[in-house]
């Protein structure tokens, strides 16, 4: 027999999984010529040292295009071919994957395409419009970003304004039909500070397919609102499959019925602010630790909070107790995830504080409960 912990652990790893598989990866194929600032674009918009040093897996033999996966992102470059040198080869490679990639699940294609000009170059070569054109025609949507663009009291510099006019005079296919100005880095000796990643973001989301939304959400760093939104849509349809779950009332000593669902919940919002299982774990145990034991008696003490738990029905819990009771949980592990993910609930060291979070848990889950309650 597992004991209540290691059962605990073990059937929020199956969830962790299962949302993981569910969330899948977004795929995003970076072009560009050297020195364009692509590194800096996509870590200062997925994380930091997201875009690695090394070399990710060749994406199909014999290709030059490589695959570095992250999470929930994965992250397609060249190597050993340029842009503006090597323009045949790549899309002559990309046509190649991208018929490939057709046959696979969604996760496993291409999604969209960044290419990227520096701002200040004054240039844009029609090598550069035509192979973007042969992007789009390969199906991948592209957007166009101009990095590196110096902004002051809220203008961009002249230069890159005349470079973005001359592209969209040209009429490519590129999202939103125009360049997105940005600068990824603060710079310390200018002061200068980052500007148009949302932007870039948010175009990169309403070119991306359906189905992918979920892994953009997850990986990208800059839009906390996007994951409190898709957080709250696993909250409300885990309140739901919970009524739906104790339609017909659940005996309160079988409460552990609920417990998947309210687990597949907390696992899908860890992923959604990049929480790693073995800290989501830890967090979630001592969340829902009503008193000093893991597993099914933490979420029975739990229940006794909702009013009418126990006592309904001769003691059987209904949906509307199972629907609060999932709610309520799913917005205290929301802050929790949120706390943690701002570094707030951790010693210096970089240890969870487990008391904190579990009073900053249980203080959630109270403010949540049904009125009467408290």
């Amino acid at each position: 027999m597992i004991d209540p912990p290691d059962w605990f652990t073990e059937t929020f790893r199956q969830e962790f999984d299962r949302q993981s598989n569910s969330l899948g990866r977004f795929n995003l194929a970076i072009f560009g010529k050297t020195g364009v600032g692509k590194s800096t674009l996509i870590n200062a918009i997925f994380g930091e040292e997201v875009a690695r040093t090394g070399i990710g897996e060749p994406v199909t033999r014999g290709s030059h295009l490589y695959l570095d996966k992250v999470g929930h992102l994965g992250i397609v470059d060249t190597q050993g071919l340029e842009v503006g040198r090597d323009d045949k080869a790549i899309i002559a490679d990309l046509d190649k994957v991208m018929k490939e990639m057709r046959k696979l699940p969604l996760s496993e294609q291409l999604h969209v395409a960044w290419y990227c000009v520096r701002g200040m170059d004054r240039r844009f070569e029609e090598t550069e419009a035509e192979f973007i054109r042969r992007l789009e025609e390969l199906g991948l949507p592209v957007v166009l970003v101009l990095t590196q663009v110096p902004m002051r009291d809220g203008r961009y510099h002249p230069d890159a304004v005349q470079l973005a006019e001359l592209i969209m005079a040209k009429g490519l296919p590129i999202a939103g039909g125009r360049p997105f100005l940005t600068n990824a880095r603060y710079d310390d000796f200018t002061g200068q500070q980052p500007h148009g990643l949302k932007e870039v973001l948010d175009a990169t989301f309403r070119v991306a397919p359906e189905g992918v939304e979920g892994a953009l959400t997850a990986a990208q760093t800059i839009d906390q609102a996007r994951k409190a939104q898709q957080a709250q849509r696993a909250i409300a349809v885990a309140a739901t499959s919970a009524a739906a779950a104790a339609a017909t009332p659940i005996p309160f000593a079988d409460a552990t019925l609920l417990v998947p669902i309210q687990l597949g919940m907390m696992a899908k919002i860890a992923q959604l602010y990049q929480i790693k299982f073995e800290r989501a774990a830890l967090m979630a145990i001592a969340s829902t630790t009503a008193a000093t034991q893991g597993g099914r008696a933490a979420f029975t003490g739990l229940l006794k909070l909702i009013p009418g738990a126990g006592t309904v029905a001769g003691g059987a819990i209904g949906a509307a107790v199972a629907s609060s009771f999932t709610y309520a949980m799913g917005q205290a592990w929301l802050g929790v995830c949120q706390r943690v993910a701002q570094g707030k609930l951790q010693t210096a060291g970089k240890m969870l504080d487990s008391a904190e979070l579990r009073k900053a848990f249980t203080e959630e889950f109270k403010k949540r409960l049904p009125v009467g309650s408290k």
